[in-house]
């Protein structure tokens, strides 16, 4: 009696293991353009699935957009970076464990002939002021992403409410953005992954024009969606994937993830 006791629990315990194997099987991540844009997602994918064996699917936007699938109940998780709204998703009750993955930094970047004569300037917020008096064109993602709000946030340090027809906001991710920078011989910002991407497949010819200004720091978070928020959210599939990608295995793939060479992202996880 006791060993059929014993070998009931077993078996009870193997099936419990197995439902919550079958539960986390596929999961969904809303994430930022800059992490499809320069492949470190696809190439974290398949790692992922080989460690877990869960299947990650992906949709991707800017950050603001990101987080409203995420509110629609179209993602498990969520890969962003821009804090002010990844703490009001949180406060909303829609994000439950939020943890620093990786960062890059922004470039103030621009044509070889630096029309603005901003090359070398220290403060973002000074090059920005330089560009809107000499009226000469910058174009603005526009669209509420993690790069947007950190412009806008460059602008108010600078005291300045870009507007007039050399500030155009193209209202799309950063490929275009930056495409459309280049084809208009204007500004913009960008995340320094996402530009060595552009400019190592020789999509973009623009010259980094502000670096290393505090400022311009860009960190990464994931946040899984509180299933009390959204009944249908996998969350022990995104729990799944918020552990491994914090993990050392997580960390180290990216930063063994580079492009000619040059790493993209830094990992920093606590």
């Amino acid at each position: 009696m006791k060993s059929f006791f014993k070998i009931s629990i077993a078996l009870l315990f193997a099936l419990t293991l197995l439902v919550g194997v079958a539960a986390a099987g596929e999961i969904t991540l809303a994430t930022t353009t800059s992490t499809v844009d320069t492949g470190m997602l696809d190439y974290l994918i398949p790692y992922f699935k080989e460690d877990t064996g869960i299947d990650l699917k992906y949709i991707y936007a800017g950050t603001g957009k990101a987080l409203e699938y995420a509110r629609n109940g179209d993602a498990d998780v969520v890969m962003v970076h821009a804090k002010s709204l990844e703490m009001t998703f949180i406060e909303e009750g829609y994000g439950l464990d939020r943890k620093e993955v990786m960062y890059n930094n922004f470039y103030i970047i621009g044509p070889a002939d630096d029309p603005a004569g901003i090359k070398g300037f220290e403060k973002a917020s000074e090059a920005l002021a330089a560009i809107a008096e000499a009226e000469v064109t910058f174009i603005s993602r526009g669209d509420n992403s993690g790069t947007h709000v950190k412009e806008l946030l460059i602008w108010d340090e600078a005291g300045i409410a870009p507007e007039g027809d050399w500030y155009i906001e193209a209202a799309a991710g950063i490929g275009p953005t930056l495409l459309m920078a280049n084809e208009k011989g204007g500004y913009a910002l960008a995340d320094n992954s996402t530009y060595l991407a552009y400019t190592f497949d020789d999509k973009i010819d623009l010259e980094v024009m502000v670096e290393g200004d505090p400022i311009l720091f860009n960190q990464y978070s994931v946040i899984t969606v509180n299933p009390e928020k959204i009944t249908t959210v996998n969350y022990e599939g995104a729990k799944a994937f918020l552990d491994w990608i914090t993990s050392e295995r997580g960390q180290q793939l990216i930063a063994d993830y580079k492009k000619f060479d040059t790493q993209l992202f830094y990992p920093n996880a606590e």
